[in-house]
């Protein structure tokens, strides 16, 4: 089970643009992977136009925000571009970050529990937040770094 302290599982995925990320592409500053089970579905949406509101204040934190579930491209391109989301959405369709991260039990789940993972600027997990309340989570979030700091 994944903690506070370890070092993050490495990764390597496709954004709902099509692009490539690793993990080592964050290195130098923090970065929160959250977890939700599918694109456009209502707490989801309400999640992430949460995020999308707070996002100046992630960066101001530096912050990056990588989304990850399940769907496919062009399932998370839409919810993206319906939302006007300036943060990438990770499609783990094989499930690999799921289950490094903790937020499935094994490859043949539907969806991602929704839980989310703070990574230090060394590539070290800060923090997992495994109960979740899409209404406050960003908030959540943003509280905690401002105590931290």
């Amino acid at each position: 089970m994944l903690k506070a302290g370890d070092a993050a599982p490495q990764f390597s995925q496709v954004t709902h643009q099509g692009k490539s990320v690793s993990l080592a592409d964050f290195r130098g500053r923090k970065l929160l992977l959250w977890f939700f089970p599918e694109a456009c579905s209502p707490a989801c949406t309400i999640e992430a136009k949460s995020f999308q509101e707070h996002r100046h204040y992630f960066d101001e934190n530096n912050v990056a925000l990588l989304g990850v579930s399940f769907d496919v491209v062009e399932d998370n391109a839409a919810f993206a571009q319906k939302l006007g989301l300036d943060f990438s959405l990770l499609c783990d369709t094989s499930r690999t970050l799921g289950l490094a991260f903790g937020a499935c039990r094994d490859e043949k789940a539907r969806y991602p529990e929704r839980i989310s993972v703070l990574i230090d600027e060394e590539c070290r997990v800060m923090r997992i937040y495994e109960q979740v309340d899409p209404r406050d989570h960003a908030a959540r979030v943003l509280a905690d770094l401002i105590d931290e700091a």
